[in-house]
């Protein structure tokens, strides 16, 4: 399903060039459950999302679902991002503007489904996420860690195949961690969403299947 061959990743700083990622070779199964550890500054999320078609390599090949990333045109990356791929952001990037139901929603609204099709899918999450009496609120209402639960079930509004999830409990206290780390294993297990999650918690990082550890942008 994914495969990095040779990747790196350059970045210039005036004169001077800096790897942050270097030849990474990676291979990760559909249905796997993958976890990249690392310290700061390891590359970790410039490799998720260079996985999520966020950023491109300055070299090497990527393949996703059996295309070469390099050759997809912005419509079909586009299409990926809202058919297949859930993110999870450490940042949220939620929608400052839009309401909690709303910031659920808006995957729906791009992949055109009715509009009782798309109260029924926030309905289930916003139950699943106990953030009913919370969907008419705007995210600067919210606390850190209501914020990222909002952030995680708009991932899951489009019922994706790929998650890829960028220390998805870091703002969580640990039985909010708990239920979404359970409930990405239940994902992976019972419905064969294959998961890659960046995380600095050793706790997190055993959910999945294999560890792969970064270091100075080299897999270690």
């Amino acid at each position: 399903m994914i495969e990095c061959i040779n990747i790196s990743k350059q970045v210039s700083s005036g004169s001077q060039k800096a790897y942050i990622l270097q030849n990474v070779n990676l291979k990760i199964e559909e249905g796997e459950f993958v976890s990249i550890m690392g310290p700061s500054g390891s590359g970790k999320s410039t490799l998720l999302h260079i996985l999520g078609l966020l950023e491109e390599p300055t070299s090497g090949s990527y393949t996703l679902l059996g295309e070469e990333a390099s050759s997809l045109s912005e419509k079909k990356k586009n299409e990926i991002h809202r058919n297949l791929i859930g993110f999870v952001f450490q940042a949220y990037h939620l929608i400052d503007e839009l309401t909690v139901y709303e910031n659920i929603e808006t995957p729906l609204l791009y992949k055109k489904k009715s509009g009782n099709e798309r109260k029924s899918i926030v309905a289930d999450l916003l139950d699943k996420f106990q953030m009913v009496a919370k969907k008419d609120l705007f995210p600067h209402q919210l606390s850190g860690g209501q914020q990222q639960l909002v952030g995680i079930a708009r991932a899951l509004a489009i019922n994706p195949k790929v998650i890829l999830a960028d220390e998805p409990t870091g703002n969580l206290h640990s039985v909010q961690a708990e239920e979404i780390m359970s409930l990405f294993k239940q994902l992976n297990e019972k419905e064969g969403v294959t998961i890659v999650q960046v995380t600095h918690s050793e706790y997190n990082a055993s959910f999945g299947h294999r560890i792969i550890k970064l270091k100075d942008g080299w897999i270690s």
